[in-house]
C-alpha cells in the first residue's frame, strides 16, 4: 500500500512507474472479500458423541463410560489413547465417569423455541467442552434436580445487586502514562452494569484456593494451565512443558502422596489408527500420563495417608503461575512454585523429612563429588527407562551453608524408588531432567552445566508488559525468582514459536542444544536469562476494517454494479426478512449466548455488505435499527437466561445452569467454557454498530455492555480490575486460547476451533477501532499477530507452515489438529468425524482477518487433500456453505459460480482461478459506503457519523482516531466525529485505471493466487439448506465479488 501511494505521486514520470501504478492499481480491485459461517443445519438435530477427555489408558471404555452415543456409528470420535508402555512406564489411573465431563449438542432452536419461526434455518453451536452431569439439550427446560438432589441453588439465580462499583482514579483515559500495553484496563469504570445481577455461589466449588495478601480479592483464572490443581479429584496433571506435575494422591505404583513430575520423550508419544479420511495420517497421538518419574514428597504426608488428613492447597493463583501447598494434619508439608516454562521443578521444605519416589523406577542413584554451589548437594537418579534425572538440595542450616559448612540433604536409598532424607531439612529440593543422550554428549553435558548455575534459584511467576512500535509489537515476559541465589539466572524453556519471535538479545541467551520435547508443541529449547522479549509485525492487523481484507491489498469496498444489483437482492431477503423467513428480531431470540452471539453476527456483516460495500445505505439504516433493538435484548438483560456476575470466580456468565442445574446448557458458558466465542460474537456486533453509527456506542449503558464482556475475556490487569481475571482464555504462554473452563481433564485444556479463537481476537481489535481505545486496540494487534503465529505453527498444518517441522510427520497429513489438549492433539470434533466437520471447524467464520491466519499455500493443500474433485459437493447441508466460502480465499470466481449457479456479473467469470477479465458492469469505482474517520481502514470523503455517509473503496492504513492514511500503524485516538480527509487515491481513478489498460490490450492481469482445482457450478446456485442460519449469501457473495474483482 506504501508503495502504491508513493507510486501514485510520481505516475507521471516514467512509462515503467506507470505500469507499476495500473499492475498494484489492480491488485487492490482483485483480492477482497470475508464470508460468515458457522455450524452448518445438517448436524443441529444430530447427537453429540462422547469425547474422552480422561483416556484411561486401557484402551477400552468403562461400564460406566458406556453410553448410547458411544456405541453409534460414529462411536468412534470418541479415541481412547493406549499407551504402548510397560508398567514401569505408566500409572494406570482410574477411569473417570464422562458424564462428569462431557455434554450433548442442543437440539434445534425451531424445535425448542415457541419463539422462533420453524422455517427459519437457526443458529448451530459450535462443539464445545467437557461438563459434569452433561445431560443438556440447548433447550430452556424446567430445572431437573429437586431442591434436595441438585448441586445448584434451588433458586433460579440470586439476583443481588452487581459488586461495589469501582473507579480507577490512575487510569481516567485510555492514554497509557507508562507505555505498557498492559497498564491500561479497558475502562476507567470499573463496574459491573446494573443490568447484570451478582451471584454469590458457583456451582464448581474453589477446591482449595486461598488468595494471598499478594494474590489480593482478584478473580481466580479459570481456564490457565493449572486448573487442574483445584477441580475435581485434584489429581490430574497440569502441564507446565517440557515437564507436567500431578498430586500423585496414592496412585500408581510409586503410592506416593507427594508431588509427581514426569517428562515424555517424542519417542514415547503413541499415535492412533490411520484417519479413515485417506489422508494417511495418524487420527490421533498423545503421550503417557501418571508416569511419575520423579515424586516429591515429604514423610508426613506419607504418614498423613493413614488418617486420610492430605490436602492440597493453591495459593496465589495466576495466569501463568501458581503456588501448590501440600498439607497434612493442617501443617504445609511441601510448597511448590509452578510456572510455564520452568527448566527446574522446585519443592520447599520447612523443617521436613523429604522424601523422594518414583513410578519408573531407577538403576542408581549417587551423589556427584566436590562442590557444585555452595550449600547445594547434587544427586544423579539413573532412571529404569534409560533416562537421567538430576536432583539439587539446598538448605539445611542456612547460615552453615553460606558458610560453606556441611548442612544439606542426605538420602537414605531404599530400594529402587524410595529415598528418605536422613533428617529435619529446611531448604529446597530441585529435579531436572537431562536431554537424551549418551553421557558426554555435547547436549547432556550442556544441560548439566546449565542445571548447576542455575540451582538454588526458582521462578515464582511471571509479569507480562507490552508495546507498539509503529509496525512492531512486542510482549515480555520479566520472570520473578526467589531462593539463596538470587544472582544466578534462571533456565526456562522457550517454546517453537517463541524461538521464531526472539528479539536479538533474548536469542543471544538461547542455548540450543539443550532442548527437550514437549507433548503437543514441538520442541523447546533453555533460555538462560529472567526475561524473554519476543517480536511481531503488527502491520497487517492495524490495516484491517470492517469490508473484506487481503494481506496484499489491505481493505477494498469496490466492487461492479452488476454484482452490486445481484447481491442487493439477496440481501433484501436476508435482511429484511422478504424470504426465507428471516427476521432479525426473531433469529437472534436465543436460549444461549453462543446462538445468540452467532445470530447478531450474522446480521452484523450483512450490514457491513449492504451499506460499506454495496452503498445501500436505506436498507442499511432499516436493517441498523432492527439490530439494535435484537442487540437491546441482550445489553438489557432481558434474553431467555440473562447473565449474572459470578462473585465465587470473578467473570460474566450465562443463568442457564443456575436455572436449570445443568451444567451443559449453553455449553457450559456458567462453568466459562467458550466464552471467549460466545461473547467475541457480540463483541464483533457492537464494533459493527459502533461503526455505522458511532452514537450508539456514546450511549454509556451500550459502552458499559460490550466493555464488560471484553473485560471478561480480555482483561489486560487483573491487579488494575479485580473483577476478572487477566485474559480468562488467551495463553500468552502458547500464543492461544484454551476454550476449556471448570472442568477436570486427564488431558489438560483444549481447544477445537481455532478459527473462532482469532474471530474473538478480531472482534476486540474491531471493538476498539470504532470506539478509539488505544490501547486495546494496540494490544489487540499484536494478540492478532502472535495468534496467527501460534495457529500457523501448532494447528494448521501445510508444507510452507512451522507446522511442518514442528508437529509429528506421521500427523501433519490431516491438515488440521482437529482437537489440540495439552497432552494429545485429536483429529476429530466433538460433534462427529465427517470430514467437513473436523475441517470446517477451523474455517468458521469467515472474516476479513481469515486469510490473515489461514494462508493461501495452506488453503489449497488442504482442498486439493479433502475437497477437490467434487468431494465438497457431497458435504451437508451449510458444512457445503462452509466448504466453499473457505475456497473463495483461493478461487473467489469459481466460488461465485457455485453460490449463483452460473449466474455472472455482466462481463462475466474467469473459468478457473483468480484473474482479472475485465471491468464488470461499468464503473467498479462507484460504490460508496461508511467511511468514518474513528479508525476503518476504508477513508475517503466519509464521516464517522452515521449510515448514510460514503468512502473510497482503496483502504491506506488508518488507526483509531487516525483522519489521515499513514504509512505506519501507529494509533491515537480522537473523537469519533471527527471526518476523515479525501484519499490518496479515489475509488473513480481506480476504476478509470483498471478501464485503460482494458483498452490498451484487453490484457489479464493475474493475481498472486494459488489455484486449486475448480469446483463443479451447481446451476440452480445455493439454496437455504446450503447456507446456514448463522451464516448468510450476501456476506458469501460479498467476499467472492471483492477478491475476485467482479
Amino acid at each position: 500500500m506504501i508503495g502504491f501511494i508513493n507510486t501514485e505521486r510520481r505516475r507521471h514520470s516514467t512509462p515503467v512507474a506507470w505500469s507499476l501504478l495500473l499492475w498494484l492499481t489492480t491488485l487492490l480491485q482483485i483480492q477482497q472479500a470475508a464470508c460468515l459461517a458457522i455450524i452448518p443445519e445438517s448436524i443441529r438435530a444430530g447427537r453429540r458423541y462422547y469425547y474422552p477427555f480422561a483416556p484411561n489408558w486401557r484402551g477400552s471404555l468403562t461400564q460406566e463410560e458406556m453410553t448410547p452415543e458411544s456405541s453409534g456409528a460414529d462411536a468412534d470420535a470418541s479415541t481412547n489413547v493406549q499407551a504402548a508402555t510397560t508398567s514401569d512406564d505408566a500409572v494406570n489411573l482410574p477411569a473417570r465417569n464422562p458424564d462428569e465431563l462431557y455434554k450433548t449438542i442442543p437440539k434445534p432452536i425451531s424445535e425448542i423455541s415457541s419463539k422462533m419461526a420453524v422455517t427459519t434455518p437457526t443458529v448451530a453451536p459450535s462443539p464445545s467442552y467437557s461438563c459434569p452431569s452433561c445431560k443438556g439439550t440447548g433447550s430452556k427446560p424446567s430445572p431437573v434436580f429437586s431442591a434436595s438432589s441438585s448441586p445448584f441453588p434451588s433458586k433460579e439465580y440470586s439476583q443481588q445487586p452487581p459488586p461495589i462499583n469501582r473507579i480507577n482514579s490512575n487510569n481516567s483515559t485510555s492514554k497509557r502514562s507508562d507505555g505498557d500495553l498492559f497498564s491500561t484496563p479497558i475502562n476507567p469504570d470499573l463496574s459491573i452494569p446494573q443490568s447484570i445481577p451478582s451471584q454469590p455461589n458457583h456451582p464448581a466449588p474453589c477446591k482449595g484456593i486461598k488468595q494471598s495478601q499478594e494474590g489480593g480479592d482478584t478473580a481466580i483464572p479459570t481456564n490457565k494451565f493449572h486448573a487442574n490443581f483445584f477441580l475435581g479429584s485434584q489429581s490430574s496433571s497440569v502441564w507446565t512443558h517440557p515437564y507436567s506435575l500431578q498430586w500423585a494422591k496414592g496412585q500408581g505404583s510409586s503410592g506416593a502422596w507427594g508431588l509427581a513430575v514426569s517428562h515424555a520423550d517424542a519417542s514415547q508419544r503413541v499415535f492412533g489408527e490411520q484417519d479413515p479420511n485417506g489422508s494417511g495420517a495418524a487420527r490421533w497421538f498423545g503421550s503417557p500420563v501418571g508416569r511419575a518419574d520423579v515424586v516429591l514428597s515429604e514423610q508426613g504426608l506419607e504418614k498423613g495417608n493413614a488418617t486420610g488428613g492430605v490436602e492440597l492447597m493453591t495459593q496465589d493463583v495466576k495466569e501463568q503461575s501458581v503456588r501448590v501447598q501440600l498439607v497434612a494434619g493442617g501443617d504445609v508439608k511441601l510448597e511448590a512454585p509452578v510456572v510455564q516454562g520452568m527448566g527446574m521443578v522446585t519443592a520447599l521444605y520447612k523443617q521436613g523429612t523429604p522424601v523422594i519416589k518414583s513410578g519408573i523406577g531407577w538403576k542408581m542413584v549417587t551423589q556427584a563429588m566436590g562442590v557444585v554451589k555452595t550449600g547445594v548437594v547434587k544427586y544423579r537418579l539413573v532412571m529404569e527407562d534409560g533416562n537421567t534425572w538430576l536432583l539439587y538440595a539446598t538448605g539445611g542450616d542456612v547460615s552453615a551453608i553460606k558458610r560453606g559448612e556441611p548442612g544439606g540433604l542426605e538420602l537414605d536409598v531404599q530400594g529402587n524408588n524410595v529415598a528418605v532424607a536422613k533428617g529435619s531439612f529446611t531448604g529446597m529440593v530441585q529435579v531436572a531432567k537431562l536431554p537424551g543422550g549418551a553421557n558426554g554428549t555435547e547436549e547432556v553435558t550442556d544441560a548439566e552445566k546449565l542445571y548447576d548455575a542455575a540451582c538454588g534459584t526458582y521462578a515464582t511467576g511471571v509479569e507480562l508488559s507490552g508495546s507498539v512500535d509503529g509496525q512492531t509489537g512486542r510482549y515480555t515476559f520479566n520472570f520473578q525468582k526467589e531462593g539463596l541465589s538470587t544472582n544466578s539466572s534462571l533456565v526456562m524453556f522457550a517454546l517453537p514459536h517463541h524461538q521464531a519471535s526472539f528479539s536479538a538479545d533474548t536469542t543471544s541467551k538461547v542455548v540450543p542444544s539443550v532442548k527437550l520435547d514437549t507433548t503437543t508443541k514441538g520442541v523447546a529449547v533453555a533460555v538462560v536469562g529472567d526475561q524473554w522479549t519476543m517480536e511481531e509485525d503488527v502491520s497487517k492487523p492495524m490495516s484491517m476494517g470492517f469490508v473484506p481484507w487481503t494481506p496484499e491489498a489491505g481493505s477494498v469496498k469496490t466492487i461492479s454494479d452488476s454484482a452490486k444489483e445481484y447481491i442487493k437482492t439477496v440481501a433484501q431477503k436476508e435482511l429484511l426478512g422478504t424470504s426465507q423467513g428471516q427476521d432479525i428480531l426473531n433469529q437472534t431470540d436465543q436460549p444461549s449466548m453462543y446462538f445468540g452471539g452467532k445470530a447478531l453476527a450474522k446480521f452484523a456483516a450483512i450490514l457491513v455488505a449492504v451499506n460499506d460495500v454495496l452503498g445501500e445505505t436505506d436498507m442499511a439504516k432499516k436493517g441498523l435499527e432492527q439490530l439494535k433493538v435484537s442487540f437491546a435484548r441482550y445489553s438489557e438483560n432481558q434474553q431467555q437466561y440473562p447473565l449474572v456476575y459470578d462473585q465465587s470466580w470473578g467473570g460474566i456468565v450465562s443463568s442457564a445452569s443456575y436455572t436449570t442445574g445443568d451444567a451443559g446448557v449453553d455449553f457450559g458458558n456458567t462453568y466459562y467454557n467458550d466464552h471467549h466465542f460466545h461473547y467475541g460474537y457480540f463483541i464483533y456486533t457492537g464494533a459493527v454498530l459502533a461503526h455505522l453509527d458511532p452514537t450508539w456506542a456514546s450511549s454509556a449503558s451500550n459502552l458499559a455492555y460490550v466493555n464488560s464482556l471484553v473485560r471478561d475475556v480480555a482483561n489486560p490487569s487483573s491487579s488494575l480490575d479485580p473483577h476478572f481475571p487477566s485474559f480468562r482464555t488467551f495463553d500468552w504462554y502458547h500464543g492461544h486460547s484454551w476454550a476449556h473452563g471448570l472442568f477436570e481433564s486427564s488431558d489438560g485444556k483444549d481447544q477445537e476451533s481455532s478459527s473462532e479463537d482469532s474471530m474473538h481476537v478480531y472482534a476486540l481489535l474491531m471493538w476498539a477501532q470504532a470506539t478509539n481505545n488505544q490501547a486495546l486496540y494496540q494490544r489487540s494487534a499484536l494478540q492478532l499477530s502472535l495468534l496467527s503465529r501460534s495457529l500457523n505453527s501448532y494447528y494448521l498444518y501445510s508444507s510452507s507452515n512451522p507446522s511442518s517441522s514442528i508437529q509429528p510427520k506421521e500427523f501433519v497429513g490431516n491438515k488440521v489438529a482437529g482437537i489440540l489438549f495439552e497432552n494429545k492433539i485429536d483429529h476429530v470434533t466433538f460433534f462427529g468425524t465427517k470430514q467437513e466437520y473436523i475441517q470446517g471447524i477451523h474455517m468458521l467464520p469467515l472474516m476479513p482477518h481469515t486469510l490473515f491466519v489461514r494462508n493461501r499455500e495452506f488453503v489449497k493443500e488442504e482442498w486439493e487433500a479433502f475437497f477437490a474433485g467434487g468431494a465438497a459437493d457431497k458435504a451437508e447441508g451449510g458444512w457445503k456453505g462452509v466448504l466453499y466460502g473457505n475456497y473463495a480465499t483461493i478461487d473467489p470466481r469459481g466460488a461465485w459460480e457455485v453460490f449463483t449457479g452460473g449466474a455472472t456479473p455482466a462481463a462475466g467469470v474467469s473459468t478457473g482461478g483468480s484473474q482479472l477479465v475485465g471491468s464488470p458492469g461499468g464503473d467498479s469505482g462507484s460504490g460508496s459506503g461508511n467511511g468514518n474517520g474513528n479508525g476503518t481502514t476504508g477513508t475517503g470523503t466519509g464521516t464517522g457519523e452515521s449510515v448514510t455517509s460514503t468512502a473510497s473503496t482503496v483502504s491506506a492504513t488508518t488507526t483509531p482516531g487516525s483522519s489521515t492514511p499513514t504509512s505506519t500503524a501507529t494509533a491515537t485516538p480522537t473523537s469519533t466525529s471527527v471526518p476523515t480527509t479525501p484519499s490518496a487515491v479515489s475509488s473513480k481513478m481506480v476504476g478509470r485505471t483498471i478501464r485503460r489498460a482494458l483498452e490498451k490490450g484487453k490484457e489479464k492481469m493475474g493475481m498472486p493466487s494459488i489455484r486449486a482445482t475448480q469446483p463443479k457450478a451447481k446451476k440452480d446456485g445455493f439454496g437455504p439448506e446450503n447456507i446456514d442460519g448463522g451464516a448468510s449469501l450476501t456476506w458469501y457473495l460479498t467476499w467472492c465479488a471483492a477478491l475476485g474483482g467482479l
